[in-house]
């Protein structure tokens, strides 16, 4: 059988071999088109059932291969013989089959031998219930070719009819599928290997879309037969003693597009040569990856706006009608855990640098208001935002300058928020992201580089601060164990130096219950016993000890679940193309990846039962810092000129603003996604420039487009096809486009305040492993990682990629060399205090 490739019956008759490329015979074709030229023909036959197709190739025969009546009699009884289909059977029927009959033999395969008496309607009943029609495309039909050797012919019998439309014949096919085609060749006895092979050539011809187009069009008999060699001139012979005719060619990756096919002119393949058929296509396909109309300027103030409010709106309803599928479940889930961390980390760093004027509170509540108001307005609502390094590293300065000049730093901010809004609107109305058309793939590669390398960078720097506050007893000693104590001593002004001890929730002294009140018997004038670490420090005491500062296995322990969850994240993620299991346990076990694992390292964490870092989430409404309020008044604070004056570093802000937004958008819009409703680069702008007036009136983080978080809610509604061909890859669609999985998520940020007893459950390296996930997924995303595999890899041995086919290899390695120098360019400005000004630098 054939959908796009071919399947034989083992040997054994008991499966179908794996899917692989038809090799076929040169003769066998140049056979084919014989009998296409000599054999009979009819096209646009009405026949409503198979006697009839039979009948009538029976009687219209050519004169000088018409056969004798009695001979016709015999073939069409022959014909019209109940066809045997092979079957397919579940694991656990074939299992049970041989325990009930372990010498079944090959025909008892059969479904109408269950029913002797009813065979036709056995067979019926066997293609509703074969499970192969799920492999079949929706609108396929089926075409039929029966070849083989007969004792009563003389000379071979050859028909090729198509009906003028498709009609159900019966058992015939293996799946209940209308017909259209049917190709008969039988002949004398001592040539059935020259009869299969030609029966191979015409299903593969069928299956070929090009040749299927010239089948259902032709008129007549000379329109067949020049779709036929225009599929000679395009075969490729593989030559004997190079190749092992009997080896299975495995299905490719992806296909060719017939398109390609039929707009390669033949002159153009005789200029490239057999080699580089498609060095045209490839050519085209490194084209500009956006579409030039969203970022064409139009000439008016707001034009640019209004096209992509006009352009969004008809899709609206959609945003959220598409949305119900459980594949948005997961994706919420996964993007709700990586927002919440970045929220934590970024509000952790953003309360240090500003005495708590901003904090992990404030972090969670912005992230979620302007996280909701975007995804409800913005033109690509798949964007996430968030707080970034950048921002970060000017809010440090801010506050720094602020303190040096005794000005207030929250009024002052402020006043720079509401300029970068203004500069944000006046960007908008003179349609500047149209200057996003310049944007090179070197440039968005460096960018989604540089973010990637900082998820990795921060999720193992996360890692070693656990090292460091958990730290190893590297000076143990077993034999030293009756030597380690740990006392209270209210007298020693600092604690002795001791080994790291036993216990997260604090070392005890061996022999005492630490939940039991405070023993005050004397064992030395200036030491309590019985006293828990707690109580101790509580009394202003100090830990005296070997033991007091150890503590056990939290950062063994916390080092493996970083690397189960990192490791099963990936795993799981590409459970999707694994062998085992039926297709849509896989795609379950894939969409909820991330979950699965997550809920599978909180299991092993419980388990195990030790005080790893566990997520804290703020749990009060109320400002981290008690002097400020949730809302800033403009004035009163600082001297009058301050509201003028904040116009030079608001300059620079929105510089800022512009790339890191502007930017992550372009990766997000770019033309493999397959995107359907268009980008909206202005509308997004206003968006973010609007939400900076309402953050910084409430002292709220500044926020922006998360590359890393946003690729990975992409990749998190990747869509492919539910149905495809024995051996064919699933087709990836395109994005499934909504609204509803950002707003969400937002919204689940903002009720996190209230779900901190369920939050405080999963570890921190847990959610560092994620972070590690996202950040080597999203640098695996980009060309610049495959281009510097090549810097590593032999040339023989090198993919067979299209920029290769027509760039030399050394100016491919000098242009990702450097891409490499920029790249650490960037890196170290990012670690200055010049951070500010790195978007520029991309």
């Amino acid at each position: 059988r054939w959908i796009k490739f071919e399947e034989k019956v083992e040997d054994g008759g008991v499966r179908w071999s794996a899917p692989h490329v038809p090799a076929l015979p040169l003769h066998s074709l140049f056979q084919l088109r014989t009998c296409l030229q000599k054999g009979t023909m009819l096209l646009d036959l009405d026949a409503l059932s198979f006697k009839e197709i039979i009948d009538k190739a029976l009687s219209e025969q050519p004169e000088e291969a018409e056969l004798r009546p009695e001979l016709r009699g015999r073939l069409a009884a022959l014909l019209l013989c109940q066809p045997r289909h092979q079957t397919t059977k579940s694991l656990l029927r074939l299992l049970a089959e041989l325990a009930l009959s372990p010498c079944q033999g090959r025909h008892s395969t059969q479904p109408w031998l269950l029913h002797p008496e009813c065979p036709a309607a056995a067979s019926l009943s066997f293609q509703l219930r074969n499970q192969f029609k799920k492999k079949v495309p929706p609108e396929a039909e089926a075409a039929h070719i029966a070849v083989g050797e007969v004792e009563f012919l003389e000379k071979p019998f050859t028909a090729f009819i198509r009906l003028r439309r498709g009609v159900a014949l019966g058992s015939l096919a293996e799946v209940s599928l209308p017909s259209r085609f049917l190709f008969i060749l039988l002949g004398p006895r001592a040539k059935v290997k020259a009869y299969h092979e030609v029966g191979r050539a015409m299903a593969t011809l069928l299956t070929d879309e090009l040749f299927q187009r010239v089948a259902r069009q032709a008129e007549h008999r000379e329109d067949i037969i020049a779709g036929m060699e225009a599929f000679l001139d395009e075969l490729t012979v593989l030559p004997p003693g190079k190749w092992d005719p009997s080896a299975r060619i495995p299905p490719p990756s992806c296909l060719p597009s017939s398109h390609r096919r039929t707009t390669t002119h033949p002159s153009d393949r005789q200029l490239h040569g057999n080699g580089d058929t498609s060095a045209a296509g490839d050519r085209a396909g490194l084209g500009h990856p956006r579409s030039g109309e969203e970022l064409e300027r139009t000439g008016r103030l707001f034009g640019g706006l209004l096209r992509d409010i006009r352009r969004k709106a008809p899709w609206y309803g959609s945003d959220f009608s598409d949305a119900l599928h459980p594949q948005c479940l997961s994706a919420v889930l996964y993007i709700y855990l990586a927002t919440v961390t970045n929220a934590i980390t970024f509000g952790g760093m953003l309360g240090d640098a500003t005495a708590n004027m901003q904090g992990v509170l404030e972090n969670f509540l912005g992230t979620a208001f302007a996280g909701s108001i975007f995804c409800l307005f913005s033109g690509q609502p798949l964007t996430i935002l968030s707080s970034t390094g950048p921002v970060l590293v000017f809010e440090r300065l801010l506050f720094s300058f602020s303190q040096d000049h005794s000005l207030d730093y929250l009024e002052f901010r402020l006043w720079i928020g509401l300029w970068v809004a203004f500069f944000g609107v006046v960007l908008v109305a003179t349609e500047a992201s149209h200057l996003v058309r310049y944007f090179t793939r070197f440039t968005e590669e460096g960018f989604c580089a540089l973010i990637s390398l900082i998820f990795i960078y921060d999720s193992l720097k996360k890692m070693r601060s656990l090292a460091d506050a958990f730290p190893i007893n590297w000076q143990y000693r077993l034999d030293n164990v009756t030597s380690y104590s740990c006392t209270c001593n209210l007298s020693s002004p600092a604690p002795a130096p001791g080994r790291v001890g036993e216990g997260l929730g604090g070392p005890q002294v061996s022999g005492h219950d630490p939940s039991s009140p405070p023993a005050l018997s004397l064992q030395h004038p200036a030491t309590l016993a019985g006293l828990s670490r707690t109580q101790c420090l509580a009394q202003g005491g100090h830990l005296l000890g070997t033991s007091c500062q150890y503590v056990p296995d939290v950062t063994l322990l916390s080092f493996l679940l970083f690397g189960v969850t990192f490791l099963s994240c990936t795993a799981f993620k590409r459970f999707r193309s694994s062998r085992y299991f039926p297709a849509a346990v896989r795609k379950l076990v894939s969409d909820f990846a991330i979950i699965l694992t997550i809920l599978a390292s909180c299991a092993i964490d419980a388990t195990l039962g030790l005080e790893t870092p566990k997520l804290l989430v703020p749990s009060e409404l109320k400002p981290t810092n008690p002097a400020r309020g949730w809302i800033i008044f403009p004035f009163g604070a600082n001297p009058w000129w301050v509201c003028l004056a904040s116009a030079v570093p608001a300059i620079l802000v929105t510089i800022l603003i512009f790339m890191d937004q502007q930017i992550t958008a372009v990766i997000l819009n770019r033309r493999e996604y397959k995107l359907q409703k268009g980008a909206g680069f202005h509308l997004d702008l206003l968006c973010v420039s609007l939400l900076m007036v309402v953050t910084s009136a409430t002292g709220l983080p500044w926020y922006v487009s998360a590359t890393v978080i946003s690729l990975a809610h992409m990749e998190s509604l990747r869509k492919e096809s539910v149905t495809s061909a024995p051996g064919e890859h699933p087709e990836f669609l395109g994005i499934r486009e909504q609204r509803l999985t950002g707003l969400a998520v937002f919204v689940l940020m903002g009720v996190s305040v209230f779900m901190a007893p369920v939050l405080k459950h999963i570890p921190m390296p847990v959610l560092y492993g994620v972070f590690l996930h996202m950040g080597v997924a999203a640098l695996n995303s980009i060309q610049l990682t495959d281009r510097v595999r090549l810097l590593l890899m032999p040339a023989k041995h090198q993919p067979d990629l299209p920029y290769l086919r027509h760039v030399p290899l050394r100016r491919v390695h000098l242009f990702t060399i450097i891409q490499l120098l920029c790249l650490a360019l960037l890196w170290v400005i990012k670690s200055t205090m010049a951070a500010i000004i790195f978007p520029v630098m991309v």
